[in-house]
């Protein structure tokens, strides 16, 4: 029989975000293929400067290993994980399953998606389930933590510990969707949320004014790392709902170092943030190395 006393759990970021602290989490995308030296490289460079190492599940449907697998090899290897879960492959039993798993082999963290169109990915093939989304997948993270499964019926080998949180967008085009969504989600459960990219902050100080107020549940702002002027407009034009102002790219076009300026957009893209949420949430794609240097240049010291 294994010892599932082996397995042990951080609770740091929930702690950290209970705490009132200022969170910081970053992406890291599991590998396409079977070894993660890799993965495993770009989150070393991240500890002690997170709280959590946000680890994606299929992220724009491209087919990757399993977001709950990766989530627990950083876990072996001393980084805390917050573990992203797709509704978008698996229907109420496969879900179930894997958020038990998840508990067992030590997983605190889940990060609660509809997932993004099979359409958009790289098997554009591939049947889509979505049996449930978001806000429902929130409902049954707060089912099983009480002890019960999606029917109701008691989980006779014990309750679930799960800190579950979920995704907003300050920036949609729909205000009263967007405010009926975030509250539906904390209704669900959510004691997190994660933003999408952020280059409107004026549009995020009025979502935290006006929507999250009240709430006391940390809102976590997504900060990109733009590495050129050529980067931004194909984040413009493949990201729905993103628009990178254009005095960014200029400023991004006009520079000798692109990505030096980047960096620079993004670090005062933090300090920014500081102001108006309890956290930041980083993505350099491919260049998670540099998200240590962005927080020394924003001025962020080392998280305990």
């Amino acid at each position: 029989m294994p010892d599932t006393h082996s397995f042990s759990a951080f609770n740091n970021f929930r702690k950290a975000a209970l705490a009132g602290e200022f969170l910081i989490t970053a992406e890291v995308a599991p590998p396409k293929g079977g070894d993660p030296v890799q993965m495993l490289a770009m989150a070393a460079t991240l500890k002690g400067r997170v709280h959590a190492v946000n680890i994606t599940d299929g992220s724009r449907a491209v087919m990757r290993m399993s977001s709950l697998v990766a989530s627990v090899i950083l876990l072996q290897n001393g980084i805390e994980p917050i573990c992203q879960f797709a509704c978008r492959d698996r229907n109420r039993i496969g879900l179930q399953a894997d958020l038990m798993g998840a508990h067992a082999l030590g997983i605190r963290n889940i990060l609660a998606l509809t997932g993004d169109p099979v359409k958009a990915g790289d098997h554009p093939q591939a049947k889509a389930v979505f049996d449930l989304e978001a806000v429902r997948l929130l409902q049954l993270i707060r089912n099983m933590n009480q002890g019960f499964d999606f029917n109701e019926k008691p989980l006779t080998d014990g309750a679930l510990d799960l800190f579950a949180g979920a995704a907003v967008d300050p920036q949609s085009q729909s205000w009263s969707g967007l405010q009926s969504r975030f509250e539906k989600k904390i209704v669900a459960g959510a004691q997190f949320f994660q933003s999408q990219l952020i280059t409107d902050f004026e549009t995020l100080e009025k979502f935290m004014d006006k929507i999250a107020v009240g709430y006391n549940k940390p809102i976590l702002a997504g900060i990109f790392l733009l590495k050129s002027a050529k980067n931004a407009q194909f984040i413009n034009k493949a990201v729905p709902g993103v628009n990178i102002p254009e005095h960014i790219i200029e400023r991004l076009a006009k520079a000798k170092h692109p990505l030096e300026e980047g960096m620079k957009i993004a670090a005062e893209q933090v300090q920014i943030a500081r102001g108006l949420c309890q956290g930041v949430h980083l993505m350099a794609v491919k260049r998670e190395d540099l998200i240590a240097p962005i927080l020394d240049l924003a001025g962020v010291e080392k998280v305990s």
